[in-house]
Order: C-alpha cells, then sequence, then structure tokens
C-alpha cells in the first residue's frame, strides 16, 4: 500500500479554512493578501472530500502552534520549547517550535521587548554604543525613546548616530550579540539579513524623547554629523504635524510665514490641515488664501514639499527660541 502524501502547508490552511465555516473564513481573508486569498481560494477548490482524520491532524496542528506561539510571547522560545516537551515530547516539541519561528520569523531582541525598561537600561549601560545601538533599533519607539533618554549624556548622540547610519545587520552578528545578552536564546531560524536601523529608526525614537534630551544629541550630532544632523531634523517634525499645535501657536507660525509658500503648502494635504490653518486666520485673510489656492491651479510635488518644509524650519525656529511649544513625549503638560 503506498504511503498517503502528506499535506503541503497550503492544503492545510485550506482544509483549516472549510473546517471553520464560511462565516468565520470569510472575516479572516480580510486580513490577508489578495495574493495568498487566490491562492488559498485555488485549494479550497481543489479539495474534493476532507478526510476526518486529515482534519483532525490540521487541527491539533494549529492548537499546538497557537499553544506554542502563546508560550513564546510570555516567556521566549526556550521556555516555549522546554513547555512543549514537557507536554508533547522532545522531538515534537522542537519541530513545533522550528515551523513557528521559520514561519513567524521572530525577531532579534526578543526577550528583551519584554523587559521593563529601567531594568534594560541597567543591562545595557556597559555595552558598546555599538551593540546597543542595535538593540534600541529592534526595540518599539517608545522603549528605546526612554533608554536613549536615561543612558549618558556622553554616548547618546553616538548610539543615535549608529543607528542612522545603520543598514542590515548579518545574522551572524545578530547571533553573536544575543548569545552575549542572552544565552537562553535559540539561533534565528531566518538566515535572511534583516533590516533595521536608519534615519527614519532614529526620528521615531527622537520624536518620543523629551526635547532636552532631543536637543542635547542634535546639538552634538550637529558638531560629529552636520549632513546626518540635518536630515533628521528635516524629518523630525513634518508639516501634517501641524495640527498638534495650540491656536497661539500656530498664529505666532502664521505671522511668519510667506502667503505664497502657505497656499502651496496647503496644497494636497488633508482637509483637517487646511481647516486648522483657516481657523487661525481672520476671515477676509482666510479667503483671500482660499484664492491663492484657486488661483495658481496644479502644483508640482516638489514645490509643495519645499514650501512644506519652509514652513517646518519655522516651527522649528519659533520653537527654539522658546516662542512656541510642540509637545514631547515624556514632558510633563502645560497649564493655560
Amino acid at each position: 500500500m503506498a504511503k498517503k502524501q502528506e499535506l503541503t502547508g497550503k492544503q492545510k490552511a485550506a482544509i483549516f479554512l472549510v473546517s471553520l465555516g464560511s462565516d468565520v473564513s470569510s472575516a479572516i481573508f480580510k486580513h490577508m493578501r489578495e495574493d495568498e486569498i487566490e491562492q488559498l481560494t485555488f485549494e479550497i477548490a481543489r479539495l474534493d472530500r476532507i478526510e476526518p482524520e486529515d482534519r483532525d491532524a490540521v487541527l491539533q496542528e494549529f492548537q499546538e502552534m497557537m499553544m506554542a506561539q502563546d508560550f513564546i510571547t510570555s516567556g521566549g522560545i526556550d521556555y516555549a520549547r522546554d513547555i512543549l516537551e514537557r507536554a508533547l515530547g522532545t522531538q515534537k516539541a522542537i519541530d513545533i517550535v522550528n515551523r513557528l519561528t521559520s514561519s513567524l520569523q521572530v525577531r532579534p531582541f526578543d526577550f528583551i521587548r519584554r523587559t521593563d525598561p529601567s531594568h534594560l537600561l541597567n543591562f545595557i549601560q556597559g555595552e558598546h554604543p555599538q551593540t546597543i545601538a542595535l538593540i534600541l533599533a529592534y526595540l518599539d519607539p517608545q522603549k528605546a525613546a526612554l533608554i536613549l533618554a536615561g543612558l549618558n549624556h556622553q554616548i547618546q548622540a553616538d548610539v543615535a548616530r549608529r543607528i542612522a547610519v545603520m543598514d542590515r545587520t548579518s545574522p551572524d552578528v545578530l547571533r553573536e550579540v544575543e548569545r552575549v545578552l542572552e544565552r537562553k536564546l535559540s539561533t534565528l531560524a531566518s538566515e535572511d539579513f534583516t533590516s533595521a536601523g536608519g534615519v527614519d529608526a532614529i526620528v521615531e525614537v527622537l520624536n518620543n524623547v523629551d526635547r532636552s534630551t532631543e536637543k542635547v544629541i542634535i546639538e552634538a550630532l550637529e558638531e560629529e554629523d552636520p549632513e546626518l544632523a540635518e536630515e533628521i531634523k528635516k524629518r523630525m517634525f513634518i508639516f501634517e504635524d501641524i495640527v498638534l499645535l495650540d491656536d497661539r501657536s500656530i498664529q505666532k507660525v502664521l505671522r511668519e510665514v510667506d502667503p505664497q509658500d502657505l497656499a502651496k503648502a496647503l496644497k494636497g494635504v488633508d482637509a483637517e490641515v487646511q481647516e486648522k490653518i483657516f481657523r487661525n486666520m481672520s476671515k477676509r485673510a482666510s479667503s483671500l488664501l482660499r484664492e491663492d489656492m484657486d488661483f495658481m491651479g496644479p502644483v508640482r510635488l516638489k514645490d509643495v514639499e519645499e514650501s512644506q518644509q519652509k514652513i517646518v524650519n519655522i516651527i522649528r525656529k519659533l520653537e527654539d527660541a522658546g516662542d512656541i511649544i510642540v509637545a514631547r513625549a515624556g514632558e510633563e503638560e502645560l497649564v493655560v
């Protein structure tokens, strides 16, 4: 008797969806890409008859995978493997964890993301700035901001710079750093190079630190790498963030802005931004601005962005002079 052919991943997914019923399956499809839906629809259409043992095996595998994921989330990969070994046996546990980490591509430093920021700060204070930068690049921006703000001032800018210029990190380097920081972590399942860091990453982190920490880091970067500092500053506050300013601050900004730049800057932005500006102008001024916007017709995107950047630069200049306040994470709320 020929050995029964093992089900593919797509076939298992098709059986699983059919077993759940059309209502639940359609809800799941809403969270999937079009190409994934097409592939699964094709597999479902190919199903002739689902053997009871196949259905039971697929549902059992799904339950085991979800159980393993819960264990990984709560205690890490080795914790999940240890619990699964006790429940299912060594080989079954290894198979489940390997499949899960391979398919979900568990991010590096998973154990660190569950660590309290104050403990983590103490944990990495003595590490090399490059190691700290690598860790922060993989954390969520809020936690990374807390840790960056708590580092010694002497290395804050260095760490920020290293995050900004970071591009791709070899899996071998990630494994070695993980072994040093957490020996219990298993090696990464994926051999693909993992992207982390970059200017956008450090901008997101700096947008979550308090103003004094940001100022110290930016000033140090301006001395060490002026071009990088300028690139970071350009992205720190985008034009659409103007809706976060209070009315008094917006009015101060508008007094400094060239009307033509304002008309171009408002081209293409959503109604919320436009209305925030119009509300802080006199009826006559807002009417003239609307006329200017209509009269100039289509505007090149490059010109719009240049005008928006001019206004952003004015906002930063007024903030540096203390004339307006841009709310930052970690700062006390203002009382008017």
